[in-house]
């Protein structure tokens, strides 16, 4: 918290009242990467449903980009400590569901339909996945394919 503060230009005691504890604050980081992740995911269509393909390739580069890299980071330093992992996992969930619900929504996908929502939540899987792949090394020749492969899977399952 000492150090927050200092970088905040606040004094300890401004930053331990409004985050009593460490805990606090690190939840605090990760509801704001959180919410800032949820924002960039609803920006990038603000007309609603959008090419697919286009989705995809956006769905990703949220991934591989720095606000995933940050919240990469946060849920490293949840791991290993108890209080911290159940706080981050009770939120990544949360963010989980909204950020299968948008791009379903981005998607204009009917998931009453067999294999829609498991081709959603794949895309979403897949996306994470890239995006740690991307932490130590640009990957962009073969992700470019693996996006190009999956906006075939996702316009064939959608229809």
């Amino acid at each position: 918290v000492s150090v927050v503060a200092e970088r905040a230009g606040v004094s300890r005691g401004a930053a331990q009242h409004q985050f009593p504890t460490r805990e606090d604050l690190f939840t605090a980081a990760v509801e704001y990467v959180a919410e800032e992740r949820s924002t960039a995911l609803r920006d990038l269509f603000p007309d609603g449903p959008a090419d697919r393909r286009a989705v995809v390739e956006a769905l990703v580069g949220l991934y591989t980009g720095p606000l995933f890299r940050a919240a990469l980071h946060l849920w490293v330093a949840a791991s290993n400590e108890d209080q911290l992992r159940a706080r981050v996992t009770e939120l990544e969930a949360r963010v989980g569901r909204e950020s299968h619900r948008i791009a379903v929504d981005l998607l204009g996908a009917d998931e009453s339909r067999p294999g829609v929502r498991e081709t959603v939540q794949g895309l979403l899987d897949m996306a994470r996945g890239l995006g740690l792949a991307n932490l130590l090394t640009d990957d962009t020749a073969r992700r470019e394919r693996v996006v190009a492969q999956w906006g075939t899977i996702v316009e064939e399952t959608l229809g």
